[in-house]
């Protein structure tokens, strides 16, 4: 803890320029698609009476502890199964205050044009932390290529029970994946980073997660933070009409609208 402490301080040191106070709203953000709706409710919180302060992180360590310990107002980069299993895992008290979009998880090569070519020990890169490697699997298995355990909750590559084509993983940090695409066969990438690496999820993707995936993005703050007036003016401008036809006319259902 002491360690990621360090990481989110060093980070915040050199990446945030402004202090939070009553009328500055500091929020912790992938890049896209999160900053970029961010932006689009900037000049709504502007007529709030908020300025809002968007810190791009790409560092799936950093914004959870941030926030925690105050450095941040809130964040936006996670959907509700991560955050739970960070509050378990690193003793956090975080709370989601809303819930803005989809962006479904996807599998991706550069090796291959369609899932059918997949070869006997093909190399797969998957996400290491619990909500989102069972995620990535259970696209697997639903799509034929592997048998889970019927017990597993959250599934890693310990619970699987078939694998016909020898599949090797290779679990790593999310961020990390989309590096790997030169390296492995198969890969699942969340959709902000499909969108980051200028690929489309309508055209690229070899496999995707269903339209009506749990794994919402949500913003979070801190236990008690909630209710804030800043926090409110945030979710107030966030889940507006207008952000909804923001999304749906700037993603054209590459990223799907949660309100």
């Amino acid at each position: 803890m002491k360690i990621l402490n360090l990481l989110a301080a060093t980070f915040l040191a050199l990446n945030l320029y402004a202090k939070s106070d009553d009328k500055t709203i500091i929020v912790g953000v992938s890049p896209v698609p999160h900053a970029e709706i961010l932006e689009f409710v900037k000049p709504k919180l502007k007529e709030l009476g908020y300025d809002l302060v968007i810190s791009e992180i790409t560092d799936y360590s950093i914004p959870n502890i941030a926030t925690q310990d105050g450095d941040l107002d809130a964040n936006f980069f996670q959907h509700l199964p991560y955050l739970e299993e960070q509050n378990k895992n690193r003793g956090l008290n975080l709370v989601k205050v809303a819930s803005v979009h989809v962006e479904p998880l996807g599998f991706y090569s550069k090796n291959i044009k369609n899932i059918n070519e997949l070869k006997d020990g093909a190399t797969v890169a998957i996400a290491y932390d619990p909500s989102n490697g069972n995620r990535a699997l259970r696209i697997l298995e639903k799509a034929g290529l592997i048998e889970l355990d019927k017990k597993a909750v959250q599934a890693t590559p310990h619970d699987i029970t078939k694998n016909p084509l020898h599949l090797k993983f290779v679990e790593l940090e999310g961020a990390q994946i989309p590096r790997t695409l030169d390296e492995v066969d198969l890969a699942a990438i969340s959709t902000n980073f499909v969108l980051d690496l200028g690929m489309s999820v309508a055209k690229d993707a070899l496999l995707l997660e269903d339209a009506n995936s749990p794994y919402a993005n949500i913003i979070v703050t801190r236990a008690g933070n909630e209710n804030s007036p800043k926090i409110k003016a945030l979710v107030k401008a966030v889940l507006s009409d207008d952000t909804r036809k923001f999304i749906l006319d700037r993603y054209k259902g590459e990223v799907i609208p949660a309100f």
